[in-house]
Protein backbone atom coordinates (compact mmCIF):
# COMPACT_ATOMS: atom_id res chain seq x y z
CA UNK A 1 0.00 0.00 0.00
CA UNK A 2 1.49 3.28 -1.30
CA UNK A 3 1.49 5.96 1.02
CA UNK A 4 3.26 10.12 0.93
CA UNK A 5 6.32 10.89 2.92
CA UNK A 6 6.46 13.44 5.33
CA UNK A 7 9.08 16.60 5.06
CA UNK A 8 10.83 14.90 8.43
CA UNK A 9 11.49 11.69 6.43
CA UNK A 10 12.39 13.43 3.00
CA UNK A 11 15.22 15.24 5.47
CA UNK A 12 16.24 12.40 6.92
CA UNK A 13 17.05 10.75 3.73
CA UNK A 14 18.84 13.95 2.06
CA UNK A 15 20.98 13.81 5.22
CA UNK A 16 22.09 9.79 4.81
CA UNK A 17 23.46 10.54 1.34
CA UNK A 18 25.45 14.19 1.97
CA UNK A 19 26.09 13.53 5.39
CA UNK A 20 24.43 13.77 8.99
CA UNK A 21 23.18 17.56 9.87
CA UNK A 22 24.65 18.96 6.13
CA UNK A 23 22.48 20.86 4.77
CA UNK A 24 22.24 19.90 0.63
CA UNK A 25 21.31 23.39 -0.26
CA UNK A 26 24.49 24.83 1.23
CA UNK A 27 26.39 23.37 -1.44
CA UNK A 28 24.26 24.52 -4.52
CA UNK A 29 25.88 26.47 -6.94
CA UNK A 30 23.84 30.09 -8.54
CA UNK A 31 23.61 29.57 -12.03
CA UNK A 32 23.07 32.79 -14.19
CA UNK A 33 20.94 31.39 -17.34
CA UNK A 34 22.13 34.99 -18.87
CA UNK A 35 25.76 33.83 -19.14
CA UNK A 36 25.65 30.56 -20.90
CA UNK A 37 29.15 30.73 -22.11
CA UNK A 38 30.49 30.42 -18.85
CA UNK A 39 33.86 28.38 -19.31
CA UNK A 40 35.15 25.62 -16.62
CA UNK A 41 37.63 27.06 -13.87
CA UNK A 42 40.28 24.46 -15.47
CA UNK A 43 39.75 26.53 -18.63
CA UNK A 44 40.14 29.07 -16.35
CA UNK A 45 43.55 28.30 -15.00
CA UNK A 46 45.06 26.96 -18.04
CA UNK A 47 44.42 30.92 -19.50
CA UNK A 48 45.78 32.00 -16.35
CA UNK A 49 49.09 29.76 -16.50
CA UNK A 50 49.12 30.44 -20.82
CA UNK A 51 49.51 34.34 -20.16
CA UNK A 52 52.32 34.23 -17.18
CA UNK A 53 53.98 32.60 -20.23
CA UNK A 54 52.71 35.28 -22.25
CA UNK A 55 53.76 38.40 -19.89
CA UNK A 56 57.47 36.94 -19.51
CA UNK A 57 58.01 36.92 -22.94
CA UNK A 58 56.68 40.37 -23.77
CA UNK A 59 58.40 42.53 -21.08
CA UNK A 60 61.83 41.05 -23.15
CA UNK A 61 60.38 42.02 -26.50
CA UNK A 62 58.70 45.57 -25.12
CA UNK A 63 62.70 46.11 -23.44
CA UNK A 64 64.22 45.74 -26.56
CA UNK A 65 61.47 47.71 -28.55
CA UNK A 66 62.00 50.58 -26.80
CA UNK A 67 64.99 50.50 -25.49
CA UNK A 68 64.09 50.54 -21.87
CA UNK A 69 63.93 48.29 -18.87
CA UNK A 70 60.51 47.82 -18.04
CA UNK A 71 57.72 45.27 -16.23
CA UNK A 72 55.06 42.96 -17.21
CA UNK A 73 52.60 41.31 -14.16
CA UNK A 74 49.81 39.50 -15.15
CA UNK A 75 47.04 40.83 -12.32
CA UNK A 76 44.00 39.04 -13.37
CA UNK A 77 42.17 36.31 -15.37
CA UNK A 78 38.49 36.44 -14.71
CA UNK A 79 34.90 35.89 -16.48
CA UNK A 80 32.57 38.88 -17.33
CA UNK A 81 29.91 39.84 -19.36
CA UNK A 82 30.88 42.07 -22.71
CA UNK A 83 29.20 45.51 -21.42
CA UNK A 84 30.87 44.88 -17.86
CA UNK A 85 34.33 44.68 -19.30
CA UNK A 86 33.72 47.88 -21.38
CA UNK A 87 32.04 49.69 -18.67
CA UNK A 88 35.41 49.08 -16.72
CA UNK A 89 38.02 50.83 -19.50
CA UNK A 90 38.79 54.67 -19.51
CA UNK A 91 37.26 56.62 -22.21
CA UNK A 92 39.20 57.91 -24.28
CA UNK A 93 41.40 54.54 -24.60
CA UNK A 94 42.92 52.87 -27.57
CA UNK A 95 40.61 50.01 -28.47
CA UNK A 96 41.98 47.41 -31.09
CA UNK A 97 39.47 44.73 -32.29
CA UNK A 98 41.13 41.31 -33.44
CA UNK A 99 40.45 38.06 -35.69
CA UNK A 100 40.76 34.95 -34.25
CA UNK A 101 41.50 32.98 -37.25
CA UNK A 102 40.70 29.78 -38.42
CA UNK A 103 37.99 30.86 -35.53
CA UNK A 104 34.74 33.06 -36.14
CA UNK A 105 34.39 36.07 -33.85
CA UNK A 106 36.76 38.65 -32.47
CA UNK A 107 38.78 39.59 -29.57
CA UNK A 108 39.29 42.81 -28.39
CA UNK A 109 42.48 44.30 -27.04
CA UNK A 110 42.90 47.65 -24.95
CA UNK A 111 45.95 49.85 -23.85
CA UNK A 112 45.63 52.72 -21.09
CA UNK A 113 46.19 56.01 -22.02
CA UNK A 114 48.59 56.54 -19.03
CA UNK A 115 51.14 54.33 -20.85
CA UNK A 116 50.40 55.29 -24.56
CA UNK A 117 51.54 58.60 -24.97
CA UNK A 118 55.05 57.81 -22.86
CA UNK A 119 55.19 54.88 -25.40
CA UNK A 120 54.73 57.23 -28.49
CA UNK A 121 57.19 59.52 -26.70
CA UNK A 122 60.35 56.80 -26.53
CA UNK A 123 59.51 55.74 -29.88
CA UNK A 124 59.96 58.84 -31.43
CA UNK A 125 63.20 59.18 -29.07
CA UNK A 126 62.41 60.77 -25.83
CA UNK A 127 62.46 59.13 -22.71
CA UNK A 128 58.53 58.79 -21.96
CA UNK A 129 58.42 61.32 -19.43
CA UNK A 130 54.98 62.37 -20.89
CA UNK A 131 51.82 63.26 -18.09
CA UNK A 132 50.27 59.86 -16.96
CA UNK A 133 47.22 61.91 -16.91
CA UNK A 134 46.77 63.15 -20.39
CA UNK A 135 43.72 62.24 -21.33
CA UNK A 136 42.83 62.92 -25.06
CA UNK A 137 41.78 60.81 -28.88
CA UNK A 138 44.53 59.35 -30.56
CA UNK A 139 45.88 61.35 -33.98
CA UNK A 140 45.90 59.29 -36.87
CA UNK A 141 49.44 59.82 -36.84
CA UNK A 142 50.10 58.55 -33.40
CA UNK A 143 47.81 55.55 -34.25
CA UNK A 144 50.07 54.42 -37.23
CA UNK A 145 52.85 54.52 -34.89
CA UNK A 146 51.33 52.02 -32.07
CA UNK A 147 51.05 49.61 -35.10
CA UNK A 148 54.46 48.09 -34.66
CA UNK A 149 53.87 47.83 -31.18
CA UNK A 150 50.82 46.17 -31.87
CA UNK A 151 52.29 43.54 -33.70
CA UNK A 152 54.49 43.16 -31.33
CA UNK A 153 52.00 41.98 -28.71
CA UNK A 154 49.94 39.81 -30.85
CA UNK A 155 53.15 38.06 -32.09
CA UNK A 156 53.81 37.28 -28.52
CA UNK A 157 50.28 36.36 -27.82
CA UNK A 158 50.35 33.97 -30.85
CA UNK A 159 53.32 32.41 -29.79
CA UNK A 160 51.72 31.77 -26.53
CA UNK A 161 48.84 30.58 -27.32
CA UNK A 162 50.32 28.02 -30.15
CA UNK A 163 51.21 25.25 -27.04
CA UNK A 164 47.18 25.22 -27.35
CA UNK A 165 46.38 25.87 -30.67
CA UNK A 166 47.65 27.56 -33.17
CA UNK A 167 45.24 31.10 -33.52
CA UNK A 168 46.12 34.11 -36.31
CA UNK A 169 45.58 37.37 -34.20
CA UNK A 170 45.23 40.09 -36.83
CA UNK A 171 44.20 43.73 -36.35
CA UNK A 172 40.93 44.57 -38.28
CA UNK A 173 39.67 47.28 -36.37
CA UNK A 174 40.83 50.73 -34.23
CA UNK A 175 38.68 52.88 -31.98
CA UNK A 176 39.17 55.22 -29.32
CA UNK A 177 35.83 54.89 -27.37
CA UNK A 178 34.98 51.56 -26.11
CA UNK A 179 31.43 51.55 -27.14
CA UNK A 180 32.63 52.15 -30.83
CA UNK A 181 33.51 48.30 -30.85
CA UNK A 182 30.32 46.09 -30.29
CA UNK A 183 32.00 43.08 -31.27
CA UNK A 184 29.76 41.07 -29.24
CA UNK A 185 26.20 41.48 -27.58
CA UNK A 186 26.88 42.84 -23.77
CA UNK A 187 25.62 40.42 -22.07
CA UNK A 188 28.01 37.79 -24.07
CA UNK A 189 30.72 36.08 -22.07
CA UNK A 190 34.23 36.61 -22.24
CA UNK A 191 37.11 35.91 -20.69
CA UNK A 192 39.01 39.07 -19.36
CA UNK A 193 43.29 38.93 -18.91
CA UNK A 194 44.34 42.31 -17.20
CA UNK A 195 48.10 42.74 -17.58
CA UNK A 196 50.22 45.56 -15.51
CA UNK A 197 52.80 47.33 -17.19
CA UNK A 198 55.41 49.48 -15.92
CA UNK A 199 57.52 52.08 -17.68
CA UNK A 200 59.86 54.00 -14.90
CA UNK A 201 57.15 56.16 -13.50
CA UNK A 202 54.50 55.30 -15.50
CA UNK A 203 52.25 52.21 -15.48
CA UNK A 204 49.22 50.91 -16.87
CA UNK A 205 46.95 48.13 -18.18
CA UNK A 206 46.73 46.29 -21.12
CA UNK A 207 43.28 44.49 -21.34
CA UNK A 208 42.35 41.53 -23.24
CA UNK A 209 38.95 39.95 -24.16
CA UNK A 210 38.38 37.28 -25.45
CA UNK A 211 34.88 35.39 -26.06
CA UNK A 212 33.82 32.34 -24.09
CA UNK A 213 32.26 30.99 -26.58
CA UNK A 214 35.31 30.58 -28.85
CA UNK A 215 37.36 29.20 -25.86
CA UNK A 216 34.84 26.49 -25.81
CA UNK A 217 35.68 26.06 -29.34
CA UNK A 218 38.97 25.15 -28.53
CA UNK A 219 37.20 22.92 -26.13
CA UNK A 220 39.37 19.60 -24.90
CA UNK A 221 43.01 21.07 -26.71
CA UNK A 222 43.71 22.79 -22.77
CA UNK A 223 43.35 19.12 -21.37
CA UNK A 224 45.42 18.09 -23.95
CA UNK A 225 47.93 20.15 -24.05
CA UNK A 226 48.27 21.77 -20.98
CA UNK A 227 48.67 19.57 -17.33
CA UNK A 228 47.94 22.44 -14.59
CA UNK A 229 49.20 20.10 -11.62
CA UNK A 230 53.05 21.41 -10.54
CA UNK A 231 55.24 18.68 -10.00
CA UNK A 232 59.17 18.52 -8.89
CA UNK A 233 61.68 17.70 -11.52
CA UNK A 234 62.88 14.30 -10.47
CA UNK A 235 66.60 13.50 -9.94
CA UNK A 236 67.07 12.10 -13.35
CA UNK A 237 65.60 15.37 -15.25
CA UNK A 238 67.65 17.84 -13.14
CA UNK A 239 71.10 15.65 -14.23
CA UNK A 240 69.91 16.13 -17.98
CA UNK A 241 69.48 19.46 -17.53
CA UNK A 242 72.79 20.11 -16.21
CA UNK A 243 74.00 18.12 -19.03
CA UNK A 244 72.74 20.58 -21.65
CA UNK A 245 73.55 23.75 -19.32
CA UNK A 246 77.05 22.43 -19.79
CA UNK A 247 78.13 22.91 -22.96
CA UNK A 248 76.34 26.47 -23.25
CA UNK A 249 78.19 29.36 -23.91
CA UNK A 250 78.15 33.12 -21.77
CA UNK A 251 79.65 36.56 -22.71
CA UNK A 252 81.79 37.67 -20.20
CA UNK A 253 82.73 41.35 -19.83
CA UNK A 254 84.97 43.51 -17.76
CA UNK A 255 83.86 46.63 -17.56
CA UNK A 256 85.13 49.78 -16.52
CA UNK A 257 82.23 52.47 -14.85
CA UNK A 258 83.89 55.87 -15.61
CA UNK A 259 82.20 59.31 -17.16
CA UNK A 260 79.89 59.85 -19.76
CA UNK A 261 81.23 60.86 -23.16
CA UNK A 262 79.35 62.87 -25.92
CA UNK A 263 79.44 61.29 -29.30
CA UNK A 264 80.54 64.34 -31.21
CA UNK A 265 83.29 64.29 -28.43
CA UNK A 266 84.37 61.01 -29.34
CA UNK A 267 83.89 61.44 -32.85
CA UNK A 268 86.43 64.57 -32.64
CA UNK A 269 88.77 62.69 -31.15
CA UNK A 270 92.27 61.74 -32.61
CA UNK A 271 95.68 59.95 -32.58
CA UNK A 272 97.42 61.29 -29.04
CA UNK A 273 94.44 62.84 -27.25
CA UNK A 274 93.87 61.85 -23.76
CA UNK A 275 90.70 60.07 -22.31
CA UNK A 276 90.10 60.33 -18.54
CA UNK A 277 88.74 57.06 -17.21
CA UNK A 278 88.62 58.34 -13.72
CA UNK A 279 89.05 54.75 -12.63
CA UNK A 280 91.69 54.33 -10.07
CA UNK A 281 94.57 51.53 -10.84
CA UNK A 282 93.48 49.90 -7.48
CA UNK A 283 90.08 50.22 -8.28
CA UNK A 284 87.86 46.29 -8.25
CA UNK A 285 86.38 46.55 -12.00
CA UNK A 286 82.81 44.96 -12.76
CA UNK A 287 82.68 41.17 -14.68
CA UNK A 288 79.10 40.89 -16.51
CA UNK A 289 77.97 37.29 -17.51
CA UNK A 290 75.36 37.97 -20.08
CA UNK A 291 75.12 41.79 -19.08
CA UNK A 292 74.59 40.48 -15.32
CA UNK A 293 77.09 41.84 -12.78
CA UNK A 294 78.48 38.50 -11.19
CA UNK A 295 82.31 39.34 -9.64
CA UNK A 296 84.37 42.03 -8.93
CA UNK A 297 88.06 41.95 -9.65
CA UNK A 298 91.29 43.16 -11.52
CA UNK A 299 92.81 42.00 -15.22
CA UNK A 300 95.75 40.26 -15.28
CA UNK A 301 98.10 38.44 -17.41
CA UNK A 302 98.35 34.38 -17.25
CA UNK A 303 100.39 32.79 -19.23
CA UNK A 304 100.85 35.49 -22.22
CA UNK A 305 97.19 35.76 -21.95
CA UNK A 306 94.60 38.29 -20.02
CA UNK A 307 92.56 37.41 -17.65
CA UNK A 308 90.04 38.25 -14.65
CA UNK A 309 91.10 37.57 -10.72
CA UNK A 310 88.08 37.49 -8.87
CA UNK A 311 88.51 39.48 -5.64
CA UNK A 312 85.18 39.98 -4.54
CA UNK A 313 81.73 39.13 -4.92
CA UNK A 314 78.90 41.97 -6.27
CA UNK A 315 77.67 44.04 -3.16
CA UNK A 316 73.83 42.82 -2.83
CA UNK A 317 71.09 45.45 -2.62
CA UNK A 318 68.01 45.39 -0.68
Amino acid sequence: MSRQLTQQEIDAVFQKVKGAGEDPARKAVAFDFRRPDRIAKSQVRAIHLLHENFVRNLASSLSAYLRSYLTVNLVSVEQLSYGEFLEGLPSPTCLVSLSLRPYDGNALIELNPSLIFPIIEMILGGKGRTAANLRRELTEIEQNLLETLFRIILNDLKEAWKGVTAIDFKIEAVATEPQMLQILAPNEAVVAVAIEIRIGENSGTLNLAIPSINIKMIGQKFDQQWNLRKTEPTEAEQQRVLRLLQNSEAQLDAIIKGPVLRVKDLLAMEPGDLLQLDHRTDQLMDCEINGSSKFRGRVVNSNQKKAFLIDAMPEVRA
